[in-house]
């Protein structure tokens, strides 16, 4: 071979490597960089001419849907989602603008299924002989009744709901307060008419107050702390302790709620009474990495499991220039963070994880808001199954602690959620300060499960800055919403 012939064939060879390498760089190395480059909208035309699949609750009620419009600029058809419940569902359902590429909530953590990338191969095999371009539906365990009554009960103040079936981790409602209407967010896949809107929100309506809020707890987090005092072995619900009013603490005294000084007292009737000296000197003689164990035993300091976004889900824990720092941490006031105060964040959702725990004898399910996928031919592609998180506490730890809530509510601070019925709950209240205690405005909480017996629905409830106390204020949303997850036959 001459020297021109050899550096021709080699020249080719060079061009040849060089072609192949470009061509894995862009279609492979690189794909995922390209599809999701803003300046490439293929996949965003692409998803906007496949319906996408129904969204729907427990009961079959259409949540999000997709209809066929006609582009006014291109006079080319596609799919926009529409919204049927308006604000109701926002916080879990989320939205999907196809036409922006912009989604939230389950329209995003389901969007496999939804837009029909994630199938089964009889689904696939289907869809290439019918040529049915259409996604899979998601049923989700959201009851409309609950997520009414809790609605209902908020009456338009800024709060949240979450109820929960204890055995099996299902969400019967997670509600939160004020929403926004996802069919105006998305306007036609408009970025001006969006953006408007985004704006015309106020107090944070995009975000979920359920799952992306940290409120101070208050006493409701005495239940986490007697846990943590059961579980020891040190303490029994008839254990002393002493509940003196201004007790000092931190070189602080501590005062119990309208100045009640009542010596001496059980665990039991610290947590019936919400004595906050008891509960100060539990949480100190137990000390910080007890008390932290506890938490994390509930799920603190953990993202909850639940199937929606990731940075739409938030960690409960103790708060420090929004870092979670630990309950043995030198900037931790023990005995105020065993009452529920200091720099305790939390959510709704965890808090109605940690009463979910207690209804089913210390074992927490991982929540989750869908229930199965199916679809255009009705058959599952995927079911969700009840599944452990975590043993909480002892089983027997949680039996004392259902009996002693029972007590909050039939005789102490919860007695507004008493149903009436016969059916027994179990609960508890609490007022989380927010620094001017002389205003009287506090952020006001309850929670709760029933029936006490057999425990069918679990359920949290805050309503932001309000006058009162959580026993007047929150315990009869939670009653209202108690009752109507069984009447919808929770737990069946």
């Amino acid at each position: 071979m001459n020297s021109s012939i050899r550096n021709l064939f080699v020249l080719f060879v060079v061009l040849f490597g060089v072609l192949v390498a470009f061509t894995s760089r862009w279609t492979v190395f690189e794909d995922k960089g390209l599809r999701t480059d803003a300046l490439n909208n293929r996949d965003v035309i692409r998803a906007s001419r496949v319906p996408r699949g129904k969204i729907l609750a427990a009961d079959g009620t259409v949540l999000a849907r997709s209809k066929s419009v006609k582009s006014r600029d291109t006079g080319n058809r596609y799919y926009q989602r529409v919204y049927p419940q308006g604000s109701l569902y926002a916080a879990t359902v989320g939205f999907s603008d196809q036409t922006l590429g912009q989604q939230a909530g389950l329209e995003r953590s389901q969007n496999d299924f939804l837009s029909g990338k994630a199938v089964k191969l009889a689904t696939a095999v289907n869809k290439l002989i019918q040529g049915d371009q259409r996604g899979d539906d998601v049923r989700t365990t959201l009851e409309p009744s609950v997520m009414k009554a809790a609605v209902q009960g908020l009456n338009g103040r800024a709060g949240s709901v979450v109820a929960l079936e204890p055995k099996t981790g299902k969400v019967l409602a997670m509600v939160t307060v004020p929403s926004y209407d996802p069919d105006d967010l998305i306007a036609g896949g408009d970025a001006a008419k969006s953006e408007a809107y985004r704006k015309t929100l106020k107090n944070g309506a995009l975000l979920s107050r359920a799952t992306q809020f940290p409120y101070v707890p208050g006493s409701t987090f005495k239940v986490v702390t007697t846990a943590a005092a059961l579980d020891s072995g040190k303490y029994t619900p008839d254990t002393l302790v002493n509940g003196a009013n201004n007790q000092t603490f931190s070189s602080v005294p501590l005062g119990n709620f309208g100045g009640e000084d009542p010596g001496m007292v059980t665990v039991r009737q610290a947590l019936v009474q919400s004595v906050n000296g008891a509960f100060g000197n539990i949480a100190v003689d137990l000390g910080g990495r007890a008390l932290q164990t506890a938490m994390e035993k509930f799920g603190f300091d953990s993202r909850p499991p639940l199937d929606l976004p990731e940075d739409q889900v938030r960690r409960s824990g103790i708060l420090r220039k929004d870092k979670l720092i630990k309950a043995y941490s030198k900037y931790v006031d023990l005995a105020r963070t065993g009452i529920g105060q200091d720099k305790l964040g939390v959510t709704p959702l965890q808090m109605a994880m940690v009463v979910s725990a207690v209804a089913n004898d210390g074992k927490l399910m991982k929540p989750h808001l869908v229930d199965r996928v199916t679809d255009a031919d009705g058959r599952v592609q995927e079911q969700v199954e009840p599944e452990t998180y975590k043993q909480a506490m002892k089983a027997s730890t949680a039996a004392s602690l259902r009996s002693m809530m029972a007590n909050v509510v039939d005789e102490g601070t919860g007695a507004q959620a008493n149903l009436g019925t016969g059916v027994k709950v179990g609960g508890k209240t609490g007022t989380a300060e927010l620094g001017n205690v002389t205003a009287g405005i506090n952020n006001l909480w309850f929670i709760g499960f029933a029936p006490v017996e057999d425990p069918k629905v679990a359920v949290a409830v805050i309503v932001e800055k309000s006058a009162g106390q959580g026993g007047q204020v929150a315990a009869p949303i939670a009653k209202t919403v108690i009752q109507s997850a069984l009447d919808a036959g929770a737990g069946r």
